[in-house]
């Protein structure tokens, strides 16, 4: 008994499940070439009596496995029924401009859109958000006009500037 705990402590319980019309494993390989320390793992194949029954060709890519540095998820070709929203999304922990800007002009490069502080769509519709580290610890300054200067400065950005950030940050 002691031994079964033990190995379903090791599974990790939670994980994305992204689910594409029948895109998932170019989704999948759109997302690894992105982020380092990715691949792509178990790809599973719509058997004959499923795909028949749901309008799927027997065969076709159902499931994909893959792995974004280090966080696991799971892709499924389910159908045009349901679609991304602005509800869902990813954030992208950055430590330099340099990270921000590639990660910005790869994730919605091919069709992707770009917003307002920091989100944008990928060409799948998929939200994501890409934002410097210290963001956080700015917004959350005990010093409410720092923090209001910070704010203020990120609602005038579209892609994030840690320059113009840290400017707005000491009141300049």
């Amino acid at each position: 008994m002691r031994e079964a705990a033990v190995k379903l402590s090791c599974v990790k319980k939670i994980n994305p499940f992204l689910w594409f019309d029948s895109e998932a494993e170019e989704a999948a390989k759109f997302y690894v070439e992105i982020f380092k320390n990715s691949k792509i793992g178990k790809i599973t194949r719509y058997p004959e009596e499923v795909a028949e029954k749901i309008g799927r060709p027997s065969g076709s890519v159902m499931t994909v496995e893959f792995t974004l540095d280090r966080v696991e998820f799971m892709a499924l070709n389910g159908g045009p029924q349901f679609k991304f929203t602005e509800a869902i999304s990813f954030n992208v922990n950055c430590e330099t401009q340099d990270e921000i800007d590639y990660f910005w002009e790869k994730l919605s490069a091919d069709g992707g859109s770009t917003g307002p502080c920091g989100w944008l769509k990928d060409k799948f519709g998929l939200s994501w958000q890409v934002s410097p580290v210290v963001l956080g610890d700015m917004l959350a300054d005990q010093d409410a006009a720092r923090s209001q200067r910070v704010m203020a400065a990120m609602m005038e950005m579209d892609k994030m500037d840690i320059a113009a950030l840290k400017k707005a940050y000491a009141g300049g």
